[in-house]
């Protein structure tokens, strides 16, 4: 079965919409704030890999979009957290320990995961909840997606032909790796 190889030669395929760059950012928005969407790293390479000269521009859209979408998270954050104040779901006391905690650190925290893999709505999110100052909160979301999406595109431009011909060989295997992973994970989870 080669389900992975057809997957990763259609989203090839599927890059030479004149839509895609409205996809990016869309997913860059939703990724970011509410939804679970996977990260926008999975049409922006294939974008890169597609177009090589367009590869900042597009590392552009998905760190401006996805820094919009953090300040949609942050916002339904502060939404969310009254929600559970006033439902008494959580108490102040607790409000106030999580945020002198978050204060300190929550700055750092938000940059290390709009740079990783790690869902960057859980910060968004949590960064809303615990009203973590938003000028900081840009700033740091700005560096750290912009970061994140340059290196990849300058990753793909440089290693891109040869990544491109790697996947293309091993994408089954490292599909089937994957769910393994996932499935052990949710094992050891439960």
């Amino acid at each position: 079965m080669n389900i992975f190889s057809k997957i990763y030669l259609r989203i090839l395929n599927w890059v030479e919409s004149k839509y895609t760059i409205y996809y990016l950012s869309v997913v860059s928005f939703l990724e970011s704030s509410i939804l679970p969407y996977p990260p926008p790293d999975i049409i922006l390479v294939p974008m890169t890999l597609k177009h090589p000269e367009k590869a900042y521009y597009f590392a552009f859209i998905c760190t401006i979009f996805s820094v919009f979408g953090g300040l949609t998270g942050y916002f339904l954050g502060e939404v969310l957290l009254q929600f559970l104040l006033n439902f008494e779901l959580i108490k102040p006391e607790s409000v106030t320990y999580i945020k002198t905690s978050f204060n300190t650190y929550g700055i750092w925290v938000v940059g290390i995961v709009a740079f990783s893999p790690i869902p960057y709505k859980l910060a968004t999110i949590t960064a809303g909840t615990m009203s973590i100052a938003l000028l900081p909160f840009i700033i740091i979301s700005l560096i750290a997606r912009a970061t994140r999406y340059y290196l990849v595109v300058s990753l793909i431009k440089a290693y891109g032909q040869q990544y491109d011909q790697w996947l293309k060989k091993y994408i089954n295997h490292l599909g089937y790796i994957i769910i393994i992973v996932i499935a052990l994970g949710a094992w050891y989870a439960s």
